[in-house]
């Protein structure tokens, strides 16, 4: 696989020393931005950070440190049509991907850069919100990792019961007649850190976290990005749909959601992890969507729980997922 040397905003990052970014091509042509995250020299295996819609790579920067603390290189990626990565419509600023699958594409290319940098295995999954649902299916299609672990996974999309037959209707008729590239109603081109107010945010109760990740989006307008597309919000529907139909992976998993969580269904998680046998679940008390940007005190509850578990051998890490 190509690679050549990318853009990382160190600056921005507040990470590690020696992280690294690197263009990769996905197996359809779309160029897509992987960072890597150096661990110390006798590491514990690496990490792969998939991170959710509208998110960037330098945003993950203080978890980076954090799994080096704790002994682990980790990866993070900018989907296709976001950060940095190939935006596919003339608006780019709209959320967009043509068929969810062609995740699983970023997904294989993500791997490859992890193959040829020669990164130290194991290897375990870490996946906030979409990456979470991309994490999901990855796993459900065989990916190779120890354990994983999710926040507020997107297994389900909050949307109210009486509007839900809509918004499948609205999804399937717009790709009918050529409009599927359109922002779903009640979104636009904004991006949300950018334009919206500390006060009642869906993301991070953290003021500290919330000025972090304005001062990214503020810096640089190719970590914008507004609402999802009519096709984008279809395709999700039609995934989080099929994956509740299938059965959890066997492997150990921790996922923490939010009390206050206000963006995922939360049903589903619940679901999900009632039916997962090697997993459990937490709810964090006072957290809202994106728990790897609250405050110090969750963040690190998170990345500690979590690190053990990926540190564990086999038989102890089924006990502590029991």
């Amino acid at each position: 696989m190509e690679t050549a040397q990318a853009p990382f905003l160190t600056e921005l990052a507040d990470s590690v020393p020696g992280a690294r970014a690197f263009w990769v091509q996905a197996s359809d042509g779309l160029r897509l931005r992987i960072a890597h995250y150096p661990g110390p020299e006798t590491a514990r295996g690496t990490v792969l950070i998939f991170p959710g819609r509208t998110e960037y790579v330098e945003k993950y920067g203080r978890v980076a440190a954090g799994l080096a603390d704790r002994g682990f290189h980790s990866i993070a990626i900018d989907w296709r049509g976001q950060g940095m990565a190939d935006r596919m419509l003339e608006n780019a600023l709209t959320g967009h991907v043509d068929r969810f699958a062609d995740y699983q594409r970023d997904v294989e290319a993500a791997l490859a850069l992890v193959d040829q940098l020669d990164l130290p295995g194991p290897r375990f999954l870490f996946g906030h919100s979409m990456g979470g649902c991309i994490g999901l299916r990855s796993l459900m299609n065989g990916l190779d990792v120890g354990a994983a672990a999710f926040t507020g996974p997107m297994w389900g999309i909050r949307i109210g019961a009486a509007v839900r037959p809509a918004a499948w209707a609205l999804g399937w008729g717009s790709r009918r007649i050529g409009l599927g590239h359109l922002f779903a109603p009640g979104t636009g081109s904004d991006s949300y850190v950018a334009r919206s107010p500390f006060e009642d945010n869906l993301l991070t109760r953290d003021r500290e976290m919330w000025d972090y990740m304005q001062r990214q989006v503020d810096a640089d307008p190719r970590f914008h990005l507004g609402g999802p597309s009519l096709t984008w919000v279809l395709e999700a529907l039609g995934e989080c749909r099929d994956l509740s139909r299938r059965p959890s992976p066997d492997l150990p998993c921790l996922t923490w959601i939010g009390a206050n969580e206000r963006i995922v269904d939360t049903h589903r998680v619940h679901d999900r992890m009632a039916a997962w046998p090697k997993g459990k679940l937490e709810v964090v008390e006072n957290g809202e969507h994106e728990l790897l940007m609250e405050g110090p005190v969750i963040r690190n509850r998170i990345l500690e729980a979590a690190c053990a578990l990926f540190s564990q051998e086999d038989g102890a890490r089924t006990a502590l997922s029991a």
